[in-house]
């Protein structure tokens, strides 16, 4: 006996629904299509966010009292002083900063500034999804874009200037993938300008330049990288170059030890003594140069083969192929990059989170850890930096999450996953 014809058509319209939202979940053609539905609908929930939570002051009227005093001619950078403390970004966060405050009536229209931060933030994941589909991640991906309670917060109830910064940094990835890399060095430029923080992924870029174009093309694009910060600060180097470069570019700045969330459970003098900064430092240098000897130039048989063809040959590539310098390469070393210099930082504050959690799923799928520990990971991240004040137990899954992550990029797809 035949089923009913509504019952068929319940069925047929069952699988056609599964095949629908499955297509959607993994077929590339409709990368987009969830992405689309994930940007608008955070679009709706940054809005909710804006509207009934309310928005908490910490440095944006600092911003505004240091943008008067550029007002009112000052240019020494260590003249220029808030109600949170002096002047500590480079000159591009002052321009940005003055636009906003002819904006926002000096600052004092908060809701216009936060409507301004949400197109921010939103421009932000844009801009991620690009990143992501140029490097082949798959369509679900994206739907852990949103889910970071902190990051709204650092967006649109904080007016963090490290937001800016957080958009320029994919905007710069999207050129370098895309071969674009005179916007790309000039994108990435405007980053440095707003946060020195940007600096973590420079080891990245150059290896990534180095390979593309060799040793010549490198060279000029560092040129043009500081040529285009001594023009955005030119006023201020003008006035007094040893202190705009002290507190701008000031790599021995001590931070307080309250707002930390990472190294919580060090005692406060361990923290902030010099030897520690020191480890922290020989770390650093120590992990990126075993990525650069050992992980990021396997494919073309060795840094010695890349660096003996980069100098050789200054005007050439490095690489043996570009194939290899690809999208997915790009956006997996300079993601690594800076992982590396976050976790090794002498202290993070909360909103150094917007650093990178847009990159934390993709980084995830650069290692070889089952879905369960990669979601576990990225768990433990979003818990360690919500939880404040930070203990020593965030802060222990903190440094256990992302050297987690570190160890699965080594032991995984240090240089992008393989084409299929």
């Amino acid at each position: 006996m035949s089923s009913p014809p509504h019952v068929v058509s319940s069925s047929g319209f069952l699988r056609l629904g599964y095949r629908f939202f499955r297509s959607l979940l993994l077929d590339k053609r409709y990368f987009w299509g969830l992405s689309g539905i994930v940007i608008l609908g955070d679009t709706f929930l940054t809005q909710l966010v804006v509207h009934f939570i309310p928005y908490t002051e910490i440095d944006w009227e600092t911003y505004m009292v240091h943008v008067n005093l550029y007002l009112n001619g000052e240019r020494n950078y260590s003249e220029i002083v808030g109600p949170t403390g002096p002047l500590v970004y480079p000159a591009g966060h002052v321009h940005i900063h003055h636009l906003l405050h002819r904006i926002t009536d000096g600052g004092r229209n908060i809701g216009l500034a936060q409507q301004i931060y949400g197109a921010l933030y939103i421009a932000s994941l844009v801009l991620v999804s690009c990143v992501y589909r140029q490097a082949g991640a798959p369509n679900w991906t994206v739907l852990l874009l949103p889910l970071s309670k902190r990051l709204h917060s650092i967006f649109v109830l904080r007016l963090f200037n490290d937001c800016w910064s957080a958009v320029l940094v994919p905007a710069a990835i999207l050129a370098f993938q895309k071969a674009s890399d005179d916007l790309g060095i000039l994108i990435f430029s405007l980053a440095l300008s707003v946060k020195m923080s940007a600096l973590l992924y420079l080891p990245g870029i150059l290896v990534v330049l180095f390979k593309r174009h060799g040793l010549a093309v490198t060279v000029r694009h560092l040129l043009v990288l500081a040529f285009t910060q001594i023009a955005l600060a030119r006023s201020f180097l003008v006035e007094d170059a040893r202190a705009y470069l002290q507190n701008a570019f000031d790599l021995s700045r001590m931070f307080m030890y309250k707002w930390t969330v990472n190294w919580r459970f060090l005692d406060e003098q361990t923290f902030l003594s010099r030897s520690w900064a020191r480890g922290l430092l020989l770390g650093h240098v120590t992990v990126l140069v075993a990525f650069g000897l050992f992980r990021w130039c396997r494919s073309d048989g060795g840094v010695a083969v890349v660096l003996r063809n980069g100098f050789r040959r200054p005007m050439l590539p490095a690489t043996l192929s570009p194939v290899l310098v690809s999208a997915d390469y790009v956006a997996t070393v300079l993601m690594t990059s800076n992982l590396i210099g976050i976790l090794f930082a002498r202290s993070l504050h909360y909103q150094f989170y917007s650093w990178y959690f847009q990159q934390l799923p993709f980084l995830a799928q650069r290692t070889k850890y089952p879905l369960l520990l990669q979601l576990t990971i990225l768990a433990g991240v979003e818990y360690a930096w919500n939880v404040f004040p930070s203990t020593s137990l965030s802060s222990g899954v903190l440094l256990a999450s992302n050297s987690a992550l570190l160890l699965g990029i080594w032991f995984g797809y240090a240089e992008g996953k393989p084409a299929i």
